[in-house]
């Protein structure tokens, strides 16, 4: 194992798949010459040239049109957006024509191009730069979405979305870009669809992904000093959804909170909360609770972000709660 940055792990998943396979290659906003504007395309420049590496105007639109025809006529683009935020610009290349060519063809025209960026809060940046799209774009058939939570994750996941002959939603967080974690040496693949137990437990099970796990394993901890023994799941993928692991968990543990930063309608925690419910209803000791950001546009006031956001407190109360303490 070796120890590197979030953003270093995803560098090391698109060089990898650029030198294995010439037909990948990467466009973007400040991608190239600037070395990405979060520093993940460092150096990738230098190495495989500007038709590999492609600075694009501030137009999204734009370029992600032009990635989805080239993966239609056979190369493997990843577009890089600055944040999610921006690819609504964007939208209806990734809905109306990524995500729907495969089908509209007759299986004629796959598309495999992933969208990858940064997505959700990351401080002081306004309600325009603050949005988690995850759950939007999981609702749309045709998209995979991918929300690593750490370094070894996103590396194994983002390679596998790479080799992926459907569109992938790749979502990051700029918060964690600077991250440290173990990464394994050598090549490795993680599949998408598959959930991992993080952390095993018994008396609960907490259900979350991407930059909010770290919330989570604060407030396990916490409750482990209470003598509180919490399972915890990363989904790791929210299209497709491993239900199967959320539902062998809460079999064993018979109680379950849902943890995403995305607002509370139509949100992956309602989606989770259908289907154990109609699929475990009988193990359940208490009703699912779900913690959301608040269902407002996020504010530029720093003293009204953390109330909106999920945090450790909010889950360690919701989990005394579906325990009735």
């Amino acid at each position: 194992m070796k120890t590197i940055q979030f953003r270093e792990a995803l560098r090391e998943a698109m060089s990898e798949e650029m030198r294995r396979d010439e037909r990948v290659f990467l466009i973007g906003e400040e991608v190239a010459e600037y070395n990405g504007a979060y520093k993940v395309s460092q150096g990738m420049l230098a190495e495989f040239g500007p038709k590999r590496v492609v600075d694009t105007p501030i137009a999204e639109l734009g370029f992600t049109g032009i990635s989805v025809g080239a993966a239609m006529n056979g190369l493997r683009p990843i577009v890089e957006f600055m944040t999610f935020n921006f690819s609504l610009v964007a939208i209806d290349q990734i809905i109306n024509s990524a995500s729907k060519m495969l089908n509209m063809s007759g299986g004629q025209f796959p598309v495999p191009i992933v969208f990858r960026g940064a997505t959700g809060s990351a401080g002081q940046l306004g309600a325009q730069h603050s949005n988690a799209f995850d759950s939007w774009y999981a609702n749309c058939p045709g998209l995979k979405v991918v929300v690593p939570s750490n370094p070894a994750d996103a590396k194994g996941l983002l390679k596998s979305a790479i080799r992926d002959n459907d569109p992938v939603i790749f979502m990051e967080s700029e918060q964690m870009y600077g991250d440290k974690g173990e990464v394994p040496e050598g090549e490795y693949l993680i599949p998408i669809g598959v959930a991992e137990i993080k952390r095993t437990g018994t008396d609960v099970t907490i259900v979350s992904f991407g930059k909010i796990l770290k919330e989570v394993y604060k407030a396990a901890d916490e409750l482990t000093k209470e003598n509180i023994s919490a399972e915890v799941i990363d989904l790791r993928t929210i299209r497709p959804i491993d239900y199967a692991a959320v539902i062998e968990s809460v079999k064993k543990t018979n109680r379950l909170v849902v943890v995403e930063e995305a607002w509370p309608l139509a949100a992956i925690s309602s989606e989770i909360a259908y289907h154990v419910q109609k699929n475990a209803f009988d193990y359940l000791d208490a009703p699912v609770l779900r913690i959301n950001s608040a269902d407002v546009p996020l504010s530029y006031a720093s003293t009204l972000i953390e109330p909106a956001l999920p945090n450790a407190g909010k889950i360690i109360r919701a989990v005394k709660d579906v325990m009735y303490l």
